[in-house]
């Protein structure tokens, strides 16, 4: 038997340590019977790898070409450190494959030293990605891809690991990207469903 795709592993590793049933208020202020705290796969050692390689593949179907990968921190800031290394690991087995460098964006600018709101990569017209963990309202994707066209740079796609698919959000990002591809690589449909079929059978 085959390995499963790096896409179906990090699906099954989300539902299994970053799915949650209860009860939960948003950032956004809803309520939700569920949660999906990304951060517990993404900085998990085989998450974060597995993570790097899927939106990697993504990069690769949708025939797109970043020279860096960036989103606000800080639940973007382990995808980016994951796309960045995994470029890395790509490019030293493959010696045609492009490093993808990794930027950070914060929240407002800091208020010493550089006074930078984006803080690694930064270059003028350069073609970026957008990264995120899960997407609700779409806000803080919006906020990253606003700063870096802000700072000069190109913004090509945004992805998401995961779209809660609630009203207005996938609308909001395709205004915001103005043109560019919005990709989710799953919905929480998704992640719901397959933490269910982990669940022990009822006897």
């Amino acid at each position: 038997m085959t390995d499963p795709s790096p896409r179906t592993a990090l699906l099954d590793l989300l539902a299994r340590t970053s799915f949650r049933l209860g009860s939960f208020t948003l950032s956004s202020g809803a309520k939700s019977d569920y949660y999906i705290d990304c951060r517990t796969t993404t900085l998990h050692a085989e998450g974060a790898r597995l993570t790097g390689l899927a939106i990697l593949d993504v990069l690769r179907e949708h025939n797109l070409h970043p020279a860096a990968v960036g989103g606000l921190t800080m639940g973007a800031d382990p995808v980016v450190s994951a796309v960045s290394i995994a470029s890395a690991w790509r490019a030293h087995e493959d010696h045609g494959a492009p490093l993808i460098h990794g930027f950070l964006v914060r929240k407002t600018e800091k208020a010493h030293g550089t006074g930078r709101r984006i803080e690694g990569f930064l270059q003028q017209d350069a073609p970026v990605l957008i990264v995120d963990d899960v997407c609700t309202t779409g806000a803080s994707t919006i906020a990253a891809i606003e700063a870096a066209r802000e700072a000069g740079m190109m913004v090509i796609a945004a992805i998401c690991l995961v779209e809660r698919e609630e009203a207005g959000g996938r609308a909001a990002l395709e205004a915001a990207c103005q043109g560019a591809p919005f990709i989710r690589l799953y919905t929480a449909n998704d992640i719901r469903a397959a933490h269910l079929r982990q669940l022990p059978a009822a006897i």
